[in-house]
């Protein structure tokens, strides 16, 4: 059994609840992906709860898509007792750039909490390194540099494993880059896989504590069950119909035969 392989029965076997305070747009969809894939969700929101959540839960995924301040009060109190008790921390940044409040608020979360894995698209971790870059919305506009070492460059002065998405896809702990080259063009034909991916991210954090090795893993199968959909679908309603049975009957010898994960510098 490869590597990849072998950390998605641990999801399968293990069940992590993985609890979620995230966007109410792809509430739902985060929800059923992080069960297609094995692991069991939570979304707890209210400040009063949040933090005797965590004490049950195996990771914490942070979505600021739908952000709005008491939310955020609420993500650093859980964030704080999931660093206290040693989970992973994701931070999926939607929208930074796009307003001040976004990036604010981001960099806050940065500061309060130790995030173990920070994920955007090329403009919103472009932000948070500091390069030029546009946002608009929730969509990747421009990125002036080199992506790749943005991505290790933000990594090693965070402390934190770097998820950039994108046509490819580039995972950095800060001395390590893996390029992920799974996916379809449908997956961006759909709301919120962003925010699936940032589910299944967290899933596989949850079981497998080399993090940017986990990451690459989530990223690789997301984009495996894509490529496996997409072929049975006429359009975004069908294909988000496949994209979940594929996700949820992901085997062996699919994530052997097609992943495309390539460790460079």
């Amino acid at each position: 059994m490869s590597e990849i392989s072998s950390v998605l029965a641990k999801i399968k076997e293990n069940k992590p609840l993985v609890h979620h305070i995230t966007n109410w747009v792809t509430i739902y969809d985060c929800a059923n992906i992080t069960r297609a894939i094995g692991a069991l969700p939570v979304m707890a929101h209210a400040k009063e709860e949040v933090e005797e959540m965590v004490l049950i839960a195996s990771a914490l995924v942070l979505n600021i898509g739908t952000l709005t301040p008491k939310l955020v009060e609420s993500m650093i109190l859980a964030g704080k007792k999931a660093n206290e008790k040693g989970i992973p921390v994701v931070l999926d940044a939607v929208g930074v750039g796009a307003t001040k409040l976004r990036t604010d608020k981001a960099k806050e979360l940065m500061e309060k909490v130790k995030i173990d894995i920070l994920k955007g698209n090329s403009s919103e971790i472009g932000t948070l390194a500091g390069a030029e870059a546009e946002t608009k919305g929730v969509e990747a506009i421009s990125l002036k540099g080199d992506p790749k070492e943005i991505a290790k460059a933000l990594a090693k002065s965070s402390s934190s494993t770097v998820v950039m998405t994108g046509k490819e896809d580039i995972v950095s702990d800060g001395e390590r880059i893996f390029i992920v080259k799974n996916g379809h063009d449908l997956m961006g034909s759909i709301v919120g896989t962003g925010c699936m991916v940032a589910s299944v991210i967290g899933s596989f954090a949850a079981v497998e504590k080399d993090y940017a090795k986990a990451a690459s893993y989530a990223l690789s199968s997301f984009g495996i069950a894509g490529e496996i959909a997409a072929p049975k679908s006429t359009g975004p309603g069908t294909f988000k119909e496949k994209f979940y049975d594929a996700v949820y009957n992901l085997n062996e010898i699919q994530l052997n035969e097609m992943q495309k994960i390539e460790e460079t510098k």
